[in-house]
């Protein structure tokens, strides 16, 4: 973009300005103690509360006021500066960039040092932002409960009846619970736990073009919104690996990497893409599927598929963009079951038993099924 291009052009202008500096007789310190001054600022912020013995090394190591007599009289060690910096990036950083740190030692053109540490220091900076939300995390969660439950709460007593698509969403979940197989000696009327975990895995069915979505909900809308895009994706990758499978055998799903490529070229191709959309990407799906097929037949020494095999395999697999398609469905009904278990009060952290033929998609599942919990169980606290 415009806006990248005039960035870079800066950049590249102000790291050659300050070359120019460096390399002048006498050198010219102006801009390399402005930098010294960021570094500085930027080491300060690492710190913790306790750090106090660390504050004032920093402090009297990079004593500005000393550092700009220093070049005044040409008598700056850049080198005892740098050593100093690094030694103590590397106490601070996390161990993910100790090999980051160390390959500053290995740089001699004070420019491209400079530049580097500044690099590093913005990578330890969202290291430690992440380490401190991750720590807040349970406390921002809860007090997002409270805030959340009380501007609710302050609507309703403004707006009674401001809870319209709430109400709707939850009688239409207490029809189909009243509906579904229960368990002998179980009573005619589904629990509200269940008509509420009904109401949740609705969400992954939700068309948002045919009504709107639950007002308790908005805040939680565009999250949901991709659980239920994910889930979508993996429907069709499961459906499309199990009729290849169907096809072609296990020795040839057993061999390395197959499965792998197959369920990459199937996101990629799927990726972002309407439901509208969905018959022209299997078009293209089916095409990839049957390059990969002969393709690992050969490697494997196999003779290739034949004619009426190649053209069954992409007519089944074209057919799993109709809703209806038996093979979806059923995959469909397994990954809707599967994922239930996540939204259960004590569902986040209880074992759970993979549904036969998704073995493949199994870490997607999982991992989709764990931030479907998590919204969820925040939601129904």
């Amino acid at each position: 973009s415009l806006e990248n291009r005039v960035k870079e052009t800066l950049h590249r202008a102000f790291w050659d300005r300050l070359k120019e500096q460096l390399s002048a007789s006498p050198p010219d310190y102006t801009q390399a103690i402005q930098l010294l001054q960021e570094i500085k600022e930027a080491l300060l912020s690492l710190l913790l509360p306790r750090h106090n013995r660390l504050r004032s090394e920093i402090e009297a190591a990079l004593d500005m006021e000393l550092i700009r007599q220093e070049a005044a009289h040409g008598a700056l060690d850049v080198g005892r500066l740098s050593a100093h910096v690094l030694g103590t990036m590397a106490m601070l950083c996390a161990p993910l960039r100790d090999d980051d740190v160390r390959a500053l030692r290995d740089l001699t053109d004070p420019v491209q040092l400079l530049r580097e540490i500044f690099r590093v220091l913005d990578l330890m900076k969202m290291d430690m932002l992440n380490f401190t939300i991750q720590s807040l995390r349970p406390h921002l969660q809860e007090h997002s409960v409270q805030y959340e439950r009380k501007k609710f709460q302050e609507l309703l007593d403004k707006l009674p009846s401001s809870l319209e698509h709430t109400a709707e969403w939850l009688r239409r979940a207490a029809a189909e619970a009243a509906t579904a197989p229960r368990g002998a000696g179980s009573s005619a009327k589904p629990s509200p736990a269940a008509v509420l975990d009904q109401a949740y895995m609705n969400l992954l069915r939700w068309e948002p073009a045919h009504r709107e979505y639950p007002e308790t909900l908005f805040m939680d809308q565009a999250r949901l919104q991709e659980v239920r895009s994910q889930v979508n994706q993996l429907v069709i990758v499961a459906a499309v690996l199990l009729v290849t499978s169907g096809t072609c055998g296990s020795t040839l799903f057993g061999s390395p990497g197959f499965v792998a490529r197959l369920k990459r070229v199937t996101k990629v191709l799927l990726e972002g893409l309407s439901s509208t959309r969905c018959e022209e990407a299997l078009h293209d799906v089916g095409d990839q599927v049957l390059q990969e097929v002969g393709r690992t037949l050969s490697q494997l020494g196999y003779p290739a598929l034949a004619v009426d095999q190649r053209a069954s395999l992409k007519g089944q697999i074209s057919s799993i963009a109709d809703e209806n398609n038996a093979v979806r469905r059923v995959v469909e009904q397994r990954i809707h079951s599967f994922l239930s278990l996540f939204i259960s009060p004590n569902g986040q952290n209880s074992p759970k038993d993979l549904p036969k033929g998704l073995e493949a998609i199994q870490e997607e599942l999982l991992a989709v099924g764990r931030r479907f919990g998590t919204v969820v169980h925040h939601n129904r606290q």
